[in-house]
């Protein structure tokens, strides 16, 4: 059995100003999300995990080299552009209530029809590209580390898109699911890496405070 355990990047500057970031936006993390990623780092502290693996993106990247950097027994840390988050094209860097002026149906298909999402209207990469990339990696992952426990550092729309397309949600029902919060864990596992079950979602009990829609995606 592989265990993946899913970790989305800390708070940053432009989550806290529901900003889009997507794959080229890459706002500081704010000073208060490194003792989340050192409470990410105490969760799952007795975890031996046998590769860990982040995306290249600068929030991403230092997430999870803080959180590595707290254990004696550090996994090899890998970049994979894979992990990277959804491109979202001209929405990046741009408030979300100016996008839902600007781009009424896109921002409409992105929060309320998902089944719809493909990005064509703002440039963006959309979910079908986004899924195939993110699910060829796990692929991969679960062919490397049969009997493994794999740490993957990633972004809250890449991770929503591409672990429900793990678990078999249609992604009309993707919503339902509920979001990740910054510094969550998400935690599934799989025999074949066909079937996924979820044993932990969106876990953010260690962080000890509320979260809001600032850090929810």
């Amino acid at each position: 059995m592989t265990d993946f355990y899913f970790v989305r990047h800390g708070q940053t500057e432009w989550n806290l100003e529901r900003r889009f970031q997507g794959g080229q936006g890459d706002s500081p993390l704010l000073p208060t999300s490194y003792q989340d990623m050192h409470r990410v780092a105490d969760y799952l502290k007795d975890v031996t995990f046998d590769h860990a693996y982040t995306s290249p993106l600068r929030r991403a990247r230092v997430t999870a080299e803080v959180i590595v950097s707290d254990w004696q027994d550090a996994p090899q840390l890998s970049i994979r552009s894979n992990l990277l988050e959804v491109g979202l094209g001209q929405w990046e860097g741009e408030l979300t209530s100016q996008v839902a002026k600007d781009f009424p149906k896109a921002y409409d298909q992105y929060r309320n029809h998902l089944e719809e999402f493909e990005g064509e209207e703002f440039d963006g990469e959309g979910y079908t590209a986004a899924v195939t990339r993110f699910q060829r990696l796990i692929t991969n992952l679960v062919q490397q580390y049969p009997d493994g426990k794999v740490l993957l550092v990633a972004h809250g729309l890449i991770l929503s898109f591409g672990l429900n397309a793990l678990l078999g949600t249609a992604r009309s029902e993707i919503r339902q699911r509920g979001g990740l919060s910054n510094t969550s864990t998400t935690i599934l596992t799989t025999e074949d890496g066909q079937h996924f079950d979820v044993k932990a979602w969106n876990q953010t009990d260690y962080l000890n405070k509320e979260q809001d829609d600032s850090t929810t995606i």
